[in-house]
């Protein structure tokens, strides 16, 4: 991938230090410390949310919920803005600065007296988290070489699988032993040791020779826009669907789009760049991304509402009972990576979805009232987990490999951004769907949630049938006939 293409609104990309000067692996460790502990955060908290109740018990269930939605829906409506910026000012100031940020609200969330306090540092986490994460790849991307992109984007997501895994059965340990505060103080030391080796290890780069200003307003639309979408989705099922605040919602969300849409074609830096989707594996990259985020999300909700409500676990037995999925997955990751170094994308993609769709469909068969974990559980939550660690992994990298230098996190926050609405889209038709069964209906209800899930891993591998091997400059290309 070369950083010779000078994309709209911008030039090339001078690192502050060639490959081999940065150290390659030692970026790859520094941005898999921040993203570890990004993901470890994602499955973390959603254990200790009983703990959290319990200590805030005055303070009702939906107000609660925004500590888990408050993060989601900042994470979701800055990630591209985040990127943007990062492209504009340097990959590495933001990364560090999205870092310091989320510990910092780490450690507010930890301490919060109140639940107000503890939904505020959530939403700012949320925020720091989406600056850090496409930061992340964007200073790893140009540390090696074209050819070995893909293995690196695979070990990456291999990174990312295993602190989904741990984050379960770490919440239920730590909250046993000492209280939901801890799930939150433990990112501390992380966060502060990957700013150390940060400052040390990562080289800057930024988006040369750019003239013109981003455009401001534009990202103010595009995160308000996300966050509208967001909320509507995320919050349908408790207000109801024909709500007049999610009808509000989704309006707001359409109209500022809209505005969006035709500010971007007449600004010389736009924040939402169209040169970027024109560029055909860029485009079904995001496609794919988005529905395998909504069955991905949807699916890991599904298992922990079956293992609970039906085989009766506790939340620390569920989050054992799922680790093998993810530990498979980073295992997957990593040989995927490989292939698709070798022979593309497109194969891994569609392997990893068919792979992931018969481990759902193995579950929607064996799966009923009695516990037959080791006969009936893990065999299928381990092709549910390769496959994840095929398919994932190989959709970033599909849409990176198309990306000019000048716009590495730009273009991943928007395939990040695209896998984050999709899980909120997905997890929120899995709610409509499963609803709450009564225990005479409770593996039916769970059964269609699978297949759902198992549907949509399919249509993401049957858009990625659509990818073919491109090159950045198309990108190039594609933006001088923006106008």
């Amino acid at each position: 991938m070369s950083s010779s293409p000078t994309p709209a609104g911008g030039g090339a990309v001078k690192p502050a230090a060639p490959p081999s000067l940065a150290r390659p692996w030692r970026v790859f460790a520094v941005a898999s410390l921040a993203t570890f502990v990004a993901y470890l955060d994602a499955t973390i908290v959603n254990v200790a949310f009983p703990d959290i109740r319990s200590d805030f018990h005055s303070t009702g269930l939906g107000v609660l919920s925004w500590v888990i939605n408050g993060y989601a829906l900042l994470f979701a409506a800055l990630l591209v803005v985040s990127g943007r910026v990062a492209d504009r000012v340097g990959r590495r100031r933001v990364f560090l600065a999205g870092v310091a940020l989320f510990g910092v609200a780490s450690a507010v969330c930890g301490a919060a007296p109140s639940p107000a306090t503890l939904i505020a540092a959530r939403v700012v986490q949320g925020a720091g988290a989406a600056a850090m994460v496409p930061a992340a790849l964007a200073v790893l991307l140009p540390a090696f070489p074209p050819a070995k992109r893909a293995t690196v984007v695979g070990l990456w997501g291999a990174v990312a699988s295993v602190a989904s895994a741990l984050g379960p059965p770490l919440g239920g340990a730590l909250t046993d032993a000492f209280s939901w505060r801890a799930v939150f103080l433990v990112n501390v030391p992380i966060a502060a040791a990957a700013v150390a080796a940060g400052i040390k290890a990562l080289p800057e780069s930024r988006a040369e020779q750019e003239t013109e200003p981003p455009d401001y307003a534009g990202a103010a639309l595009l995160a308000t826009a996300t966050a509208a979408l967001a909320l509507g989705l995320l919050q349908g099922n408790d207000w109801g669907w024909l709500d007049a605040r999610v009808i509000a919602a989704f309006a707001v969300a359409i109209a500022l789009a809209g505005a969006l849409a035709y500010r971007s074609k007449r600004h010389p830096a736009p924040i939402l760049e169209a040169a970027l989707w024109r560029v055909r594996s860029f485009g079904v990259a995001n496609t794919a991304s988005f529905f395998f985020g909504g069955t991905f999300f949807a699916m890991a909700l599904c298992g922990v509402l079956f293992l609970t409500g039906v085989w009766h676990y506790s939340m620390l037995d569920a989050g054992l009972a799922i680790m093998p999925g993810p530990l498979a997955s980073a295992v997957a990751a990593t040989i995927g990576g490989r292939i698709a170094d070798q022979r593309g994308q497109r194969p891994v993609i569609v392997a990893g979805a068919l792979v992931y769709a018969a481990g759902l469909g193995y579950l929607i068969l064996a799966l009923d009232g009695h516990r037959h974990f080791l006969a009936d559980w893990l065999p299928g939550q381990t092709l549910v987990g390769l496959g994840v660690g095929l398919a994932m992994p190989a959709m970033a990298s599909a849409a990176a490999r198309s990306l000019p230098a000048a716009r590495f996190a730009t273009g991943m926050a928007m395939n990040l951004t695209a896998r984050q609405l999709g899980a909120v889209v997905g997890v929120a038709l899995l709610v409509v769907i499963v609803g709450t069964p009564s225990p005479a209906h409770a593996v039916a209800a769970y059964q269609a949630g699978f297949t759902f899930c198992a549907i949509a891993g399919l249509l993401s591998g049957a858009a990625a049938l659509a990818l073919r091997r491109a090159q950045p400059q198309l990108v190039a290309r594609a933006a001088e006939a923006r106008a």
